[in-house]
């Protein structure tokens, strides 16, 4: 993959659901017709999250068909939705076997090589924490998992069941909410656990590229005795679990990535153990949630930590960005993540105009594609392709004040520079019009052209343009991106 790679996350059987309606046949992963992958890799994807191609629980599926939460939310959306289209989550893992009705191992490996040899790594799930509640090994193996034997537990027997033999076995859980009822709560202080899931992890490696590490942070050994102390005490293991399965991993697959899915401001012990971008989530909320001061803040944090970082303003777990942000913020919030170092995630249903978020166990999530919304992804997703975004050097930079209205602390401005190009990156990122004094002094030649990329606009270099900047003048949350030769 290029330095800060563009990846796709596509909620896989929720996407093979649209392409049977429109094309009247199911279609396994290796029958996707390849003008969808084409159209990826024309789009400059290095990358695409699978999310959901392993084998199902069919006891997951009951339990969602059954949760009043997730009809309740499917039902704002689509009142008349059959409860036969909500299936298990893709988190509650059974196996990972790749699901027979989507093609199989046989299947998953066949889309693998295509993929590849369009340009393009595959990334798939991996759940560290917890299995499906009726994964095999709950019964052959319920040492594997937190467990109280067949004693009932003295506290919190809401977050336990019973397995098929008795044995009173936890609920996968983050210690700030109530336990994920579909699953069963790894046990890391077993040994013969982590052995198990690094098997595990090892197969999953040998049919990807990378993989998406779910809630990565709860297999710490610090989070994990806290989270569990009464029931597993609170020596800690000597090693992280993830520090081993990554060096073993890697002595196989020196090039596999890892994805981190972490928050609580643990992303950079979780980098330091070798995962090559984990989620920023701070920068999320600070998009959504704060002014471009706390943004500019943020984005003056370590280089190594920012190239590390994944960005993104939608993904399966946050509200869609079009609801979450508004329209025109919106763009202007995934024009900031295309255009910053690191990893920058684009999630498929995102870049149609997906209005609202519907729970992943809803599979026929038929809204109209907004082609506006895709015409503006399509283009920025092309701009920020360009090698500069890649290879190139970036930095802040500095905007000057004009006007007098004081509307250029709302802009946030930032150039990469690669060999003899630059390209400078401006972003009203308030509801007010704004306005700034740009100046670009490296810009070389007189007569050569500033490129301004969205709307094809050109200016003149000048001498009294290098020296004394431009006026740049931006409507509520407008982007600009000018090109030009250094």
């Amino acid at each position: 993959m290029r330095t800060n790679p563009h990846i796709l996350e596509i909620n896989t059987r929720a996407w093979l659901a649209r392409l049977e309606a429109k094309h009247g046949r199911r279609f396994a992963l290796q029958e996707i017709p390849d003008e969808y992958w084409r159209e990826f890799k024309a789009l400059g994807f290095d990358a695409v999250w699978l999310m959901g191609v392993w084998k199902q629980s069919p006891k997951a599926g009951v339990i969602a068909r059954e949760n009043a939460d997730i009809l309740a939310q499917i039902g704002q959306v689509y009142p008349d939705f059959k409860n036969e289209d909500v299936i298990a989550s893709p988190y509650a893992i059974y196996e990972y076997e790749a699901a027979s009705d989507l093609g199989g191992e046989a299947g998953l490996r066949q889309l693998h090589d295509k993929l590849n040899a369009m340009g393009m790594d595959l990334f798939l799930d991996f759940v560290a924490n917890h299995t499906a509640i009726d994964c095999p090994l709950v019964d052959t193996h319920p040492e594997f998992f937190i467990n109280t034997g067949k004693e009932e537990p003295r506290t919190h027997k809401d977050w336990f069941f019973q397995n098929a033999a008795g044995v009173w076995i936890a609920h996968g859980r983050d210690p700030y909410f109530a336990p994920w009822t579909d699953s069963a709560q790894l046990n890391y202080f077993n040994p013969k656990t982590k052995e198990f899931m690094l098997q595990n992890l090892l197969k999953v490696a040998s049919l990807c590229d990378g993989v998406r590490c779910d809630m990565a942070m709860l297999t710490l050994n610090k989070v994990h005795r806290d989270t569990w102390w009464e029931f597993i005490g609170g020596n800690l293991p000597k090693e992280e679990f993830w520090s081993v399965a990554l060096q073993k991993v890697r002595e196989e697959r020196p090039d596999f990535k890892f994805i981190a899915e972490v928050y609580w401001g643990l992303e950079w012990e979780i980098q330091q153990m070798g995962f090559d971008y984990t989620y920023d989530k701070v920068l999320y909320d600070r998009l959504r949630f704060s002014d471009p001061e706390s943004i500019k803040a943020h984005l003056g944090a370590e280089h190594l930590y920012q190239m590390r970082s994944i960005r993104f303003t939608a993904n399966h777990d946050e509200e869609e960005s079009l609801k979450a942000f508004g329209r025109d913020k919106s763009l202007a919030a995934s024009t900031i993540i295309a255009t910053l170092p690191g990893a920058r995630m684009i999630y498929f249903f995102q870049m149609m105009g997906h209005p609202v978020r519907v729970p992943i166990q809803y599979v026929k999530d038929f809204f109209r594609e907004d082609a506006p919304i895709r015409a503006y992804y399509e283009k920025l997703l092309k701009i920020a392709s360009k090698p500069a975004f890649h290879g190139g050097q970036w930095s802040l930079t500095d905007v000057r004040n004009c006007g007098g209205d004081g509307s250029s602390r709302n802009i946030l401005c930032w150039t990469w520079k690669q060999m003899n190009t630059a390209s400078t990156v401006l972003i009203n990122y308030s509801a007010a019009p704004a306005q700034c004094l740009l100046k670009v002094k490296a810009a070389g030649g007189d007569g050569k052209q500033l490129t301004e990329e969205f709307s094809g606009e050109q200016i003149s270099v000048t001498p009294q343009l290098r020296e004394q900047g431009f006026e740049v003048k931006l409507n509520p949350f407008e982007s600009k991106i000018f090109t030009y030769s250094i």
